[in-house]
């Protein structure tokens, strides 16, 4: 198969996430050419499952990536540009389902001793809700799994280089909203509103106090402001009703859980400050922190050291989300990074593009995990 080719079409038909139908149909094709002893669907999303059995014995390691694009317009000329309006790969998930790709190639190509491997295609990473789906359902429980990895390609570092850390690879991220329910009146007789925006200032006040952003700190947090939004675009009428957005991020889950039990406490006292007033609050997006075993982390090191590959050990976590966060509090595993260079424009930018000469050191480093997880 022709791996660039590959990228290029899954490119050409960007889906957002849950919506990834094309995709998912065209990724079985190329899967059914690989021969793996089963290929299974998710009755929850557009989900694949592909096992690789190679005997009784061994381990079962399973290996992920994502498949699900963006709301970005692609700024940048090329011969393979989306062809959905508004939607692209800017986050690098055509590259991803490509290495995975050639990785069931080279098991059909050269197969394994002993053990199974599963090849996880996943939908809906970008919404934090693909991994929620997968684990809701009992397919995965069927198979006693070992290990579970993933790699994300990172911008800003050397092409071809993998990036690792034991512990947290990527913080723990909740998104909120936030509304405040009053009562509106004319806009000459405002004492008769119940007026949202002295609850609105104090709890974004009170919300902002969380943010410490030293990453060393056990008190690491950004909270970062979205949306404050009160009343609307009508001049006679005085404010009833308001809006907070939030996205809240710390280096671990218990952390996260504590602040969010915080926040609703929050909502709720100064709420009552404001007689009539009413709130409601809302948890959208969750991404567990991936959190990298030490035996996951030592394959993962193991294995570039002997392809040859730059190994970079990370000291603190990218502050970014993964979705792939949950399986790894469910499984003991890794998530690790594939440089994709340093002039790479960082991800979710409109002139963002997986670069193709990175495929292979993907597909090379799942290989090896795979070897090495059994012996």
């Amino acid at each position: 198969m022709n791996f660039t080719e590959i990228r290029h079409q899954l490119h050409s038909i960007a889906e957002i996430s849950g919506c990834e139908t094309k995709t998912s149909a065209f990724i079985v094709d190329k899967l059914k050419e690989t021969k793996p002893t089963k290929i299974l669907k998710f009755s929850n999303g557009n989900h694949i499952l592909a096992e690789f059995s190679f005997g009784n014995d061994g381990k079962i390691v399973l290996f992920r990536a994502d498949m699900d694009a963006i709301k970005v317009d692609e700024a940048i000329d090329l011969n393979y540009h989306s062809k959905n309006d508004g939607v692209s790969h800017k986050c690098g998930h055509d590259g991803h389902c490509t290495i995975l790709l050639k990785l069931a190639e080279m098991l059909h190509q050269n197969p394994l001793n002993r053990g199974k491997i599963l090849l996880l295609f996943q939908g809906a990473e970008e919404t934090g809700k693909g991994a929620i789906e997968i684990l809701k359902e009992s397919l995965l429980d069927d198979y006693e799994i070992e290990r579970v990895y993933a790699l994300h390609n990172i911008p800003g570092e050397e092409k071809n280089a993998i990036i690792c850390k034991l512990g947290s690879f990527t913080c723990s991220v909740i998104s909120c909203e936030i509304i405040l329910l009053g009562k509106t009146s004319h806009a000459a007789e405002p004492w008769n509103s119940v007026s949202p925006y002295d609850a609105a200032q104090a709890i974004t006040k009170k919300i902002s106090s969380y943010n410490n952003h030293d990453i060393l700190s056990s008190d690491f947090c950004i909270t970062t402001l979205i949306e404050f939004r009160v009343g609307r675009e009508a001049y006679g009428v005085a404010a009833g009703q308001g809006i907070l957005r939030f996205t809240i991020r710390t280096t671990v889950d218990k952390k996260l859980l504590n602040i969010k039990k915080d926040i609703e406490e929050i909502v709720k006292q100064e709420t009552k400050k404001t007689m009539g007033l009413k709130s409601k609050i809302s948890w959208l997006e969750y991404f567990a922190a991936s959190n990298n075993s030490e035996t996951a982390v030592s394959r993962v090191k193991e294995s570039a050291e002997s392809l040859g590959i730059k190994y970079v050990e990370k000291k603190n976590p990218f502050f970014w989300g993964e979705d792939f966060g949950l399986f790894t509090q469910h499984y003991n595993g890794a998530l690790f990074g594939l440089g994709s260079g340093t002039e790479q424009p960082p991800l979710h930018h409109p002139d963002y593009d997986f670069p193709d000469d990175i495929i292979e050191s993907g597909a090379n480093m799942f290989y090896e995990l795979a070897k090495r997880e059994q012996i």
